[in-house]
């Protein structure tokens, strides 16, 4: 009979709260990461996945809540949760650009080391031990993510694909036993998406877990055991990948659109309600539209006093009753005049008669 042990948990995080004055960037997230998991943790920006990485990882001390690795309380020093086996890489590369490739993974290894400033300045025989295993260890891991090549190259001089791999490789080489990536795709195209992905599965079969923040939710789905969804600063839902994607409050969460009981709905429910009181008070208190009597052009303001003179006219015409015209309508320009009837000869004769008759009448009076 063949018997399965359940995975111990390397992470346990229970309750961490962090407030900055009034502002609750993390508040009450529960969240366990097992060994040899990988487990994502995805939400819209500004949820607060980065603040809750800095909680786990001592660069803040967290206002409420715990933080254990293997059962151990973490201490809120930086420093001190490297050296009980959690490593982090950063949202934006944070390498020393001065230095070179092997040197970057060199400086992942202090926390490993025994040796302190006197030996490092007499320089002894432990040191110079100490010194050529830490360098073949950097070279191992060098090997590992494909850089063993430009070892002696400066960091700055990297394409932006290999200085993610460098930060990762300077963050394994203080031997985790989780590892926490801060959006590691960032900036990639998909040929070097697809060579992190291959590379975090890798890191996992080397028995290290990994938490990772990533928007490529694609990467994620693909790379993930588990998903917690962070939204304003509270854990949404945490599942399986095919769990995930598919809950609506999920989409809704990153479509924008509110859902029923979602963090912030009680204060967004008191905005929305002094909104309709205060559209409601200006409806009752606006008086009665009256009906327009004057014509439009009188209503719009005027640049000129010439336009304003022009306006008055055209109203006074407009309104002018019919009846107060006086003058006659002129006659039309375009109709022509009738031309006189010519008189015939006999007519012409007839008057002429008449004439002479007048006129004989006359002389004898």
């Amino acid at each position: 009979m063949t018997t399965t042990t359940a995975p111990s948990p390397v992470l346990e995080a229970s309750g961490v709260t962090m407030r900055f004055g009034g502002l609750t960037a993390v508040r009450s997230v529960d969240l366990t990461v097992n060994s040899g998991e990988i487990v994502g943790l995805i939400g819209p920006n500004g949820a607060g996945k980065t603040t809750f990485f800095n909680c786990l990882t001592g660069l803040y001390v967290p206002t409420e809540g715990k933080v254990s690795y293997k059962g151990t309380v973490l201490p809120p020093k930086p420093h001190l949760v490297t050296s009980a086996g959690i490593a982090r890489t950063f949202q934006n590369i944070r390498l020393f650009a001065n230095m070179t490739v092997l040197e970057n993974v060199l400086v992942g290894r202090h926390t490993r080391t025994k040796e302190g400033l006197w030996s490092a300045l007499l320089r002894g025989p432990g040191f110079r031990k100490a010194e050529a295993t830490s360098r073949e260890r950097a070279m191992e891991l060098l090997e590992f993510i494909g850089l063993a090549h430009k070892a002696d190259h400066l960091s700055r001089n990297l394409p932006y694909g290999e200085q993610r791999k460098l930060e990762i490789a300077r963050a394994m080489a203080s031997e985790p036993g989780l590892l926490l990536l801060d959006e590691p795709t960032a900036g990639m195209n998909p040929q070097e998406t697809r060579a992190t992905e291959d590379l975090v599965f890798a890191i996992r079969d080397r028995g290290i877990a990994v938490l990772v923040i990533e928007h490529d939710m694609r990467f994620i789905f693909n790379l993930s055991d588990r998903v917690a969804c962070l939204v304003q600063g509270e854990k949404l839902v945490e599942g399986t990948s095919d769990v995930v994607q598919g809950d609506e409050r999920v989409i809704a969460a990153y479509l924008g659109t509110p859902f029923e009981g979602a963090p912030g709905a009680d204060e967004l429910a008191e905005v929305e309600a002094a909104e309709a009181g205060g559209a409601a008070t200006a409806t009752t208190t606006a008086p009665a539209p009256a009906e327009a009597t004057v014509p439009a052009q009188a209503t719009e303001p005027t640049e000129t006093g010439e336009t304003a003179e022009a306006t008055e006219t055209a109203t006074a015409t407009e309104t002018a009753p019919a009846t107060e015209t006086t003058e006659p309508a002129p006659e039309t320009p375009d109709a022509p005049a009738t031309p006189a009837t010519p008189e015939t000869p006999e007519a012409a004769q007839d008057d002429a008669s008449a004439d002479s008759t007048t006129s004989k009448e006359g002389n004898a009076q």
